[in-house]
């Protein structure tokens, strides 16, 4: 939708302010400590920030809150009578000597443990310490769990709530021991497995309890639309020194907004900036606080969340995999080719990063930025799979150890990355028209619902969906022809596209991306577009006449009218809007 521009004269003089060396030195001084939530290294960390920010001229504001954190500790393995070094994990349950034998079940996938007895066992994993196979193995009877990675042991958080616990989750949080060992101790232990001597001992140590945690807030107040803002957020709290993860992202932000502040008198927005805790040891306990801590602000005012993390890595030079909302896609396209050549592609946002804004309907960009070159490596691999579709390396063989250190980073790609960011945030800032594409929205959607009613067959029909999709791809279509003719000096006309394009992001977001309430949290696993229509997964698979069969259906019933009515609200929208 958006038409291809050049780099301004303002953007240009933007460009040019922006210094790798400055960016090299916040990265230094913030990465400076172990940055553990709810630590006191941690809040320097926030401090020097803010002290920052308040030199650039922002408004700022520390806020704290109570987090559940999850510290991981010491851990010890024996298997077979051999010590083998191992990590445990934040949110696995801690236990002091587990015993049990140890058996193979793959990659863990629920089709791994058919033909694999593991009642009472430990389960050995290829793979990182994801909170899905920590639950399929729980759901199957272990009673531990080994993960094998690759050269490098990789911190990971392994449960599946997202933000604080809440009566209806509370009981997903991990009720087994994990721990993780390299690729060449998990090789040993495979041996002995083969061998029958498989016994295992598991002592790990975890630290999980509530806790007092920062969220740091800064703004530059727009000219024009003061209450509309734009939220550019990061985490500061790190595993190890967590320079790429997430020093060099911090140092972004601060670059962008002391660059934006010479320029306030020309935003037409306000930019927000939010600096979180908890990210890594509580499953973004920080932006979800701040999610439904004011989740009616954000609703009504927040036209675009811009997430931060891991860049300016050496050697990251993929620019066309990263995570984007369909609707968002096009606009960082046109950015990304404009200042380096490369075709964005984008992919799907998987559910991870601090994307704790999807209920309130604020469309998004990005999680990361620059990506590696994708490789045979075992950590590339699981890397891709997590951060680009398998269609990258992920952030680095170093991402969450203790290998994150400060000669990762290059200042070139910092710089570049650093670029990108703030042409996007500025432009956002700007457009007369918010840039975002919702033919694209529409056709993301539409794309869903016929991939549901292909898998569902004569099990359930999604007609009056796709109808009223199409019906509303015709008009987001006419809206665009709109857009498309919107210049500066139509402020009233814009004022009343940007109203429309705001409230039908309510709409569309939720409907393409939320599964459970808006209001609440879906938990931190895969989950497709129209979340809502993923038990036709289940549902296929039953006995159509059974009792499990008919309730299900029902459920699905439900949940398709409500994306029915959502589908026929965004119809109505857009008819009052056009006339």
């Amino acid at each position: 939708m958006t038409v291809a521009r050049k780099i301004t004269q303002v953007e240009n003089e933007l460009l040019q302010e922006v210094s790798k060396e400055r960016l090299m030195r916040f990265t230094e001084e913030i990465s400076r400590e172990v940055r553990l939530s709810g630590t006191e290294e941690e809040l320097r960390a926030f401090q020097y920030a803010k002290e920052n920010l308040d030199s650039f001229g922002l408004k700022t504001e520390l806020l704290f809150c109570d987090a559940y954190i999850s510290l991981p500790g010491k851990a010890s393995l024996t298997v077979g009578g051999e010590t083998v070094p191992c990590i445990t994990h934040a949110m696995a349950k801690p236990t002091e000597g587990l015993e049990a034998t140890v058996v193979y079940v793959g990659k863990g996938a629920s089709s791994d443990y058919e033909s694999q007895a593991v009642l009472g066992r430990v389960v050995l994993i290829d793979g990182l310490a994801i909170p899905g196979a920590v639950k399929i193995a729980a759901e199957h009877g272990a009673v531990g769990a080994i993960f094998v990675n690759a050269k490098y042991t990789h911190e990971m958080i392994v449960s599946p709530v997202w933000g604080n616990p809440v009566p209806d989750t509370v009981g997903l949080l991990p009720r087994i021991p994990v721990v993780s060992v390299t690729v060449d101790a998990g090789e040993r232990i495979k041996e002995k497995i083969a061998a029958s001597d498989n016994l295992c001992k598991i002592t790990a140590e975890v630290d999980t309890r509530y806790r007092p945690i920062p969220t740091l807030i800064a703004e530059i107040k727009g000219a024009e639309q003061p209450d509309k803002f734009v939220l550019f957020s990061g985490h500061i709290d790190s595993w190890h020194y967590g320079v790429m993860d997430n020093g060099t992202a911090n140092a972004v932000m601060l670059e962008v907004a002391r660059t934006l502040a010479q320029y306030q008198g020309k935003l037409k927005r306000t930019l927000r900036l939010a600096f979180w805790s908890e990210h890594s040891h509580g499953r973004y306990a920080g932006s979800a606080w701040y999610c439904d801590t004011y989740w009616e602000e954000l609703t009504e005012n927040c036209v675009l969340h811009i997430n931060i993390d891991s860049v300016g890595a050496k050697g990251a030079t993929v620019l066309t995999e990263a995570n984007c909302m369909a609707e968002t896609r096009d606009f960082a396209k046109e950015v990304i080719k404009v200042l380096t050549g490369d075709s964005f592609k984008g992919s799907r946002f998987g559910r991870a990063g601090d994307q704790s804004f999807w209920g309130t309907g604020t469309p998004s960009l990005f999680m990361g930025l620059s990506e590696q070159e994708p490789s045979d490596d075992p950590a590339s691999k699981a890397f891709g799979q997590l951060f680009g579709a398998g269609k990258s390396g992920g952030f680095g063989w170093w991402w969450h150890t203790t290998e994150d250190t400060l000669d990762k980073i290059d200042p070139d790609n910092l710089e570049r990355d650093c670029k990108i960011y703030l042409v996007i945030v500025y432009r956002f800032l700007t457009d007369p028209v918010i840039p975002v594409n919702p033919v694209a929205a529409v056709d993301d959607i539409l794309e869903g619902l016929s991939g549901w009613q292909m898998k569902a067959g004569k099990h359930f029909d999604l007609t009056l969906t796709i109808e009223r999709t199409e019906q509303l791809k015709a008009q987001v279509s006419r809206l665009a022809e709109q857009i498309g003719g919107t210049g500066e000096e139509d402020q009233e006309k814009a004022a009343l596209i940007n109203e429309t394009l705001m409230e039908l992001s309510r709409l569309l977001v939720p409907l393409n991306y939320v599964k459970e309430s808006q209001f609440g949290h879906d938990l931190a696993l895969k989950q497709p577009p129209i979340p809502k229509l993923a038990e036709i997964d289940r549902l296929i698979q039953l006995e159509s006449d059974s009792n499990e069969y008919k309730i299900l259906q029902t459920s699905l019933i439900r949940k398709h009218n409500e994306v029915n009515y959502t589908l026929k609200k965004a119809n109505q929208l857009l008819a009052k809007m056009l006339g």
